[in-house]
């Protein structure tokens, strides 16, 4: 079977794709106030973060989620850096997490990314309550927390079904691609 990874420039493209979503996340502060729903809020980046550092995925470059972090302090109005010091404390204690783990499990993945989030929104709202003098709702970060924690399952659940050779993560296209060789795909999607 064909390497994925000789596919030439369509791979290339598609391999960029995390940090696409990751730098247009960062850019669209998810906001539901429209929906007039006070208690309900996620972080669509920590989802991202944790998940592609755990896969170890090729193009997710730390510098580049360290500018992901700047872009989404000065979207969000934080004081320089806070974001990007959150996100970089989720890829190293990801990574972490990854080189200790000898057989993976999505349900240890989970409760690690519960506690990682935990630890990340108690160290922002510390730093933002004592050092720069936010008024902060405790409530609001345990929501974020729960919503995010409940939603990482569901990515996790629907990003899983697409792994690759080696469990590399790669996009749905790519992976019919790969399919091509199987004759249960080709009687059914002519691929070529």
């Amino acid at each position: 079977m064909t390497s994925l990874k000789n596919r030439g420039s369509i791979f290339k493209l598609y391999s960029w794709i995390p940090l696409l979503v990751l730098f247009i996340s960062v850019m669209n502060e998810f906001d539901f106030n429209y929906l007039n729903l006070k208690y309900f809020s996620f972080n669509f980046p920590f989802i991202l973060i944790f998940f592609f550092t755990l896969k170890d995925f090729k193009n997710f470059d730390y510098f580049l989620v360290f500018l992901a972090g700047l872009i989404n302090d000065t979207v969000v109005g934080l004081p320089l850096g806070i974001s990007s010091l959150s996100y970089l404390l989720i890829c190293l204690a990801t990574s972490y997490f990854r080189n200790i783990t000898i057989r993976p499990n999505p349900v240890k993945d989970w409760f690690y990314f519960l506690f990682i989030i935990s630890l990340i929104n108690s160290i922002n709202y510390s730093i933002l309550t004592l050092f720069f003098s936010f008024n902060l709702v405790l409530m609001s970060y345990l929501v974020n927390t729960f919503f995010t924690f409940l939603f990482y399952i569901i990515f996790r659940v629907f990003r899983g079904s697409l792994n690759g050779p080696d469990g590399m993560v790669i996009p749905f296209p790519i992976q019919l691609i790969s399919l091509k060789q199987t004759k249960l795909i080709s009687y059914f999607i002519d691929l070529s």
